[in-house]
């Protein structure tokens, strides 16, 4: 029996599978050049039977870059990011760009060491969650010489080209919402302010509109770790035990926001009459619930798409324009049944 050989293959097995030259075969590989329909297809046809994969390395030695775009985000684990990301691939999915993705778990130090290996890679561009980032690395963004997008939100100045929304405003107008609807006892609960800055803004503009209604916030509870139903049921309880007389939860996001909701109504406390309750993220899998949970869309498949396309515009070869974009989406308020008109 002969031993397998673990020899990689290369443009001449193509070109004796197909029986063409070499130079057709690395036209039709690249995608480039004069080739007749019926030629590409008998080269594709071959390439495909022998499993033969191309050397991207030896191109990305001559033009410096390679075709893939380094995709940065905190988490894959809750329901924001795969819809970003969802948007990026579908974008991206009908040319040679291909994103990769690497995760930083919020931390800056993570941030770094995954930006580092995307970068040593010279990808054709960078998409990165957030706009708060060590000095290290904003300096390996700038010092990149690719097109960078930093994505998700715009309250802040961006290294390149920024799509997002202004979280900031976004958690103004619930505040403002939540105190037009009559509500005064308000609790706001969620994640930990040090780790997730957008969260942080939106309680900031949150803050100021109640304060331009004369309104404090009456209790906070904050967490770190995921977006759980059960963190969201713990954590109302807590805050409800050390302040009862509360008639409106806003909650970080919609995942903490269900099970707020779950547990109130599981007590029978009347909703939104007694309580109101509003999360953030307009997160579609919520849609099952006995009520629907008041929220904002983050407009999440379309910022992964506006990104993409600035990437895709700006990779090409032919692409004279290299001018920053700033891209600022507007999300929606859904008062759902938790929030009274």
């Amino acid at each position: 029996m002969n031993k397998p050989s673990n020899r990689p293959l290369t443009l001449r097995d193509v070109s004796e599978a197909s029986g063409v030259s070499e130079m057709t075969v690395s036209r039709v590989l690249r995608n480039r050049g004069d080739v007749s329909a019926a030629t590409r297809q008998k080269v594709l046809q071959a390439a495909k039977r022998l499993g033969y994969v191309p050397n991207k390395i030896a191109g990305a030695l001559a033009s410096q870059r390679v075709n893939l775009v380094a995709v940065i985000i905190p988490s894959m684990s809750n329901m924001v990011f795969p819809e970003v990301m969802t948007g990026i691939s579908r974008t991206l999915e009908d040319t040679e760009l291909q994103p990769v993705v690497g995760i930083t778990d919020y931390l800056p130090e993570k941030e770094e060491k995954v930006l580092y290996e995307m970068l040593s890679w010279r990808p054709s561009g960078v998409i990165i969650a957030g706009l708060e980032h060590s000095d290290a690395s904003r300096a390996m963004l700038k010092a990149s010489g690719i097109p960078v997008v930093e994505i998700m939100d715009t309250d802040g100045q961006p290294v390149d080209s920024v799509v997002g929304i202004s979280h900031r405003t976004a958690g103004r107008k619930m505040g403002e919402a939540i105190a037009a609807a009559g509500y005064r006892r308000i609790a706001f609960l969620g994640t930990k302010m040090p780790l997730d800055h957008r969260a942080r803004k939106r309680f900031e503009g949150f803050t100021q509109a109640l304060a331009k209604a004369g309104i404090e916030v009456a209790d906070q509870e904050f967490y770190s770790g995921g977006s759980a139903l059960a963190k969201g049921r713990e954590m109302t309880e807590t805050v409800l035990k050390r302040t009862p007389d509360l008639d409106f939860i806003y909650y970080s996001n919609d995942m903490i926001g269900a099970g707020g909701l779950l547990y109130l109504l599981e007590k029978g406390v009347r909703i939104p009459g007694k309580m109101g309750l509003a999360g953030f993220n307009g997160v579609e899998l919520l849609q099952g619930l006995p009520m629907r949970l008041a929220t904002m869309d983050a407009c999440r498949f379309e910022i992964g798409r506006k990104a993409a396309e600035i990437i895709l515009a700006r990779s090409r070869e032919d692409s004279g324009d290299t001018s920053p974009e700033r891209i600022e989406l507007t999300p929606t308020l859904s008062r759902g049944d938790t929030l009274r008109s």
